[in-house]
């Protein structure tokens, strides 16, 4: 009997399905099955490498909202005026040195001295006894006054105005009349002379007043309304008679000096993005302009410190030297946001090597070779650890163009370390070379500021001019030379008395 729950096939009047045709038809299912399957599979490992991509563009977004100016090379002014109530808004790199904050002992410190030799004295007699309230006027003096001084700016005076006769004078024996020349410089009816011409590039090129705003100052403090249009000459005037002397200054600190240091910032020009180098040394510097960052000055010499940009790496006969103070913000950032244990280990021990290469500077003597034995095992072992956690971490998977799997930023960071270890390093056996590439950020930092108060050049001319100026001023500065002396100068003077070393 047939089951009387089991569904019964309507009759087609077709032939039954023979073992053969059921064999074909399931093989054909088959097929189709298994063709689906491995499109499926297909698919599915699309969207695995998809979403992997996606989990590494996060992480890589998280990072970049980690980084702020403690752990990378961000400028302060990115960090925003939201600041986390729980950490201070300033963070040192060098750590804590168990010294109380200020002077230490042994620092020369500066103050305002009194004047052997005043240059008015104001004598203040008592006139009655705040005993008694009789009259001191016939009294006689009682031991020797107290004396103060007062340093105080004298009154703002008028311009002294010099005219300049040029007498004409005949000849007796053939009645030619000669008239005498006037002084070099002196060359219009009516002009400015070369100190006002000195005070207003100092005040433009070295503290970056604007023109319509210096045009103001000298109004105001000298009694000289001189236009926009006539400070704008003096500059192109004191750039055309200083370019010689900023060349000079550019060949002493690139071949000459046994150290400098290099780096580079952009700025506008005419609308674009240019580009202003400077090579230094504690007593020079140098600007030039360029319209490729890396369009690197030639003839370079000795040891450059710099900070790690691949094109440095290609200029021929120098040697190398790495700014630590970057490597202390890419290891704070792993610190920070990644938490690799290494980054820290290795911070704790540049600073120690620095501290070590800072007291030998300061005795005059080599950092023992045990000690630097010691800070390179150290150091290595240091790497070692830091690439086999990296090598043991999952790979990231190839993006659509690259043809090998990218590396993390820690892991990337301690093969650079480990392949430049001397350029690293270089400090301790050569207490010549800074710690760090500072004496060029400094020099760079200026023209920072001078971009937020004034904008761009309209004209790479203008951009030259700029660049010279500022290596006369800070090059003066440096050497301790009175810089409105420097920027009147002619550049014959100042070549034969600047200071290489």
């Amino acid at each position: 009997m047939s089951n009387p729950e089991s569904p019964r096939r309507p009759s087609t009047g077709a032939a039954p399905e023979t073992s053969a045709q059921k064999i074909a038809r399931l093989e054909e299912e088959n097929a189709r099955l298994r063709e689906e399957n491995a499109w499926l599979r297909q698919q599915n490992a699309r969207l695995e490498e998809h979403v992997a991509r996606l989990v590494e563009r996060i992480e890589e977004l998280e990072r970049r909202l980690g980084l702020n100016s403690q752990n990378s090379g961000k400028p302060p002014s990115s960090d925003g005026l939201k600041k986390p109530k729980s950490k201070r808004r300033t963070r040192s790199l060098r750590g804590k040195s168990g010294r109380k904050p200020g002077g230490q002992p042994g620092h020369k410190g500066k103050t305002l001295r009194r004047s052997d030799h005043p240059d008015r004295v104001k004598d203040h007699v008592p006139s009655s006894c705040k005993g008694c309230g009789s009259s001191l006027s016939d009294a006689a003096k009682a031991g020797t006054p107290v004396a103060r001084q007062v340093f105080d700016l004298p009154e703002p005076r008028p311009l002294k105005v010099t005219e300049h006769r040029a007498h004409a004078k005949c000849c007796g024996h053939c009645g030619t009349v000669t008239r005498a020349a006037f002084p070099d410089g002196v060359s219009a009816p009516v002009q400015y002379g070369p100190r006002i011409a000195g005070v207003a590039v100092y005040l433009q090129h070295a503290h970056f007043l604007p023109e319509d705003r210096l045009s103001q100052v000298m109004a105001e403090l000298f009694g000289a309304p001189v236009t926009a249009a006539t400070l704008a000459t003096m500059s192109e005037r004191a750039a055309e008679r200083l370019r010689d002397a900023a060349l000079h200054i550019q060949d002493l600190a690139a071949g000459t000096a046994r150290v400098k240091h290099m780096d580079e910032t952009g700025f506008r020009i005419g609308g674009q993005t240019q580009w202003l180098h400077v090579v230094c040394t504690p007593l020079l510097a140098a600007y030039r302009v360029s319209g490729k960052r890396g369009a690197l000055l030639s003839g370079v010499s000795g040891i450059v410190v710099h900070d790690h940009w691949k094109p440095y790496f290609a200029m021929e006969g120098v040697e190398h030297s790495l700014c630590n103070a970057h490597h202390l913000r890419e290891l704070q950032a792993l610190v920070d946001i990644e938490g690799e244990a290494w980054a820290r280990r290795m911070q704790r021990l540049l600073r120690r090597a620095n501290r070590a290469a800072r007291i030998a500077l300061d005795k005059d003597i080599a950092v023992p070779a045990r000690l630097v034995a010691l800070i390179e095992r150290r150091y290595d072992d240091i790497i070692a650890g830091a690439l086999a956690f990296h090598e043991s971490q999952p790979p990231f998977s190839p993006g659509k163009r690259k043809k090998r799997r990218k590396r993390r930023i820690g892991h990337n960071l301690a093969l650079r370390l480990r392949d430049r270890k001397s350029a690293v390093l270089r400090f301790l056996t050569d207490l010549e070379v800074g710690f760090t590439n500072n004496e060029a950020e400094r020099d760079l930092r200026m023209m920072k500021l001078r971009q937020k108060i004034s904008g761009g050049f309209r004209s790479v001319q203008g951009a030259e001019n700029f660049a010279i100026l500022r290596s006369i001023i800070t090059t003066a500065r440096k050497q301790g030379r009175n810089i409105i002396d420097a920027l009147m100068s002619p550049s014959d003077r100042l070549i034969a008395t600047v200071k290489c070393a």
